[in-house]
């Protein structure tokens, strides 16, 4: 039986998962197709948003740790970022040689305070939830909101399928988009959230505290996740391209290549939760992460339109197991006293390479050739299973009693 916060927050996830849908699955395409963006630009798409978020991931932890609750502070960031919708479906209006650039200043702005809201949305998760019970709702969490992902995604390619080059239909899109953001406020203002009564006087919260990296387990989880996102996340902006220039794909395919990796997700998050309970997180990543390194090889041998939803189906069934066991390898392995500023140390590097990947990506694509990259991609890829399956041994002979401080 789902507590009454578990219960609202699925809802606030299936409201957040349309209003993602719905704006950022077609941000690429869009600036492709209306907006006329170059390479470089496109790439942009994904390293501008951890840029800003790496300038605004301790500001936003100073103000998550110093607030009495943190849920108007997350609901208030999530509704100004869904209001730059709005400013998105304005741009086309703009004269033409200035509209990419300005759609990726509002990609940069909006990531200010989705920054505070995804900080403050893994704080705040992690204190409603027990911890008992994470595993266990995350992963019905997760395969509720596939579902809905799954279910927009398909409706929104089959009504769009002959609109990829019509500047309203993405509009129509993206205000879809902000009224359902307007329902993530509402229902993250319906939780209920302790107050923490603060007695005698108040304690100024440190910005920064130094000693979670006396934390074994949480520096080698540190390494090992940050590794393996770069690896992940460089071949965002080619898988962008290689879609939209190369195999031409619309907005129909863009759709079906999403319901197949949802479809996927939604079928196979029972068996990630059952497998990690078997063995541990760390391990059961290994696997998810060999899968995640075949996926760029694999798409670059065919541009025939029905291979590559084959492939972009059978890479969701592995990235449900990332998406379901990294959250929980970084509450596992970050220190109840210190998990704030665990969790904001993982954001704050988590930009920094998220920013940097990208990039390194579409430079290797502009000199090596898409093919080329996608190896190389791949590549990393196994190197980084490779890092957590040592990770994963290294949890596997540490005695139960032994300390994770590193003395």
């Amino acid at each position: 039986m789902r507590t009454y916060n578990e219960k609202i927050s699925i809802y606030h996830g299936m409201a957040s998962t349309i209003a993602l849908n719905f704006s950022n699955n077609f941000f690429p395409i869009f600036a492709i197709t209306i907006l006329g963006a170059t390479n470089y630009q496109v790439g942009l798409i994904s390293s501008l948003p951890p840029l800003m978020a790496l300038l605004m991931t301790v500001p936003a932890a100073v103000l998550l740790n110093r607030a009495i609750t943190q849920k108007r502070l997350v609901a208030m960031s999530v509704l100004f970022a869904r209001l730059l919708f709005i400013l998105i479906m304005l741009i086309v209006y703009v004269p033409s040689p200035s509209q990419a650039w300005i759609f990726l200043v509002i990609i940069a702005i909006m990531s200010l305070p989705n920054t505070v809201a995804n900080i403050g949305w893994q704080t705040f998760i992690s204190g409603l939830i027990e911890e008992s019970n994470r595993g266990s709702f995350f992963s019905d969490r997760n395969r509720l909101l596939t579902i809905v992902g799954l279910v927009s995604t398909l409706l929104i390619g089959l009504i769009m399928k002959d609109a990829s080059s019509n500047a309203i239909a993405y509009q129509v899109l993206f205000g879809i988009a902000f009224c359902f953001g307007l329902l993530e406020v509402f229902l993250l203002l319906k939780h209920e959230e302790p107050v923490v009564k603060k007695e005698g006087p108040t304690k100024k919260n440190k910005t920064m505290d130094w000693s979670i990296f006396r934390y074994s387990n949480y520096v080698w989880f540190l390494l090992a996740a940050l590794f393996f996102n770069f690896a992940w996340q460089m071949a965002w902006g080619i898988f962008n391209i290689y879609h939209v220039r190369v195999v031409g794909a619309t907005i129909f395919w863009i759709s079906m290549f999403s319901v197949g990796s949802l479809l996927a997700q939604f079928l196979s998050f029972p068996l990630w939760k059952k497998w990690a309970e078997r063995k541990s997180n760390t391990l059961v990543f290994v696997y998810a992460a060999i899968g995640m390194a075949t996926t760029p090889f694999l798409t670059v041998l065919s541009t025939n339109l029905y291979y590559i939803t084959i492939i972009q189906t059978s890479s969701g069934f592995f990235l449900a197991g990332v998406v379901l066991l990294l959250f929980n390898l970084l509450l596992e392995q970050s220190p109840e006293p210190v998990r704030t500023y665990c969790i904001t140390t993982y954001n704050v590097l988590l930009s920094l390479v998220a920013f940097i990947a990208p990039q390194i990506g579409i430079w290797l694509l502009e000199h090596l050739g898409v093919d080329s990259a996608m190896y190389i991609n791949s590549i990393l890829r196994f190197l980084s299973a490779a890092l957590f399956f040592v990770v994963s041994m290294r949890y596997a002979k540490q005695k139960p009693s032994e300390s994770p401080a590193i003395q």
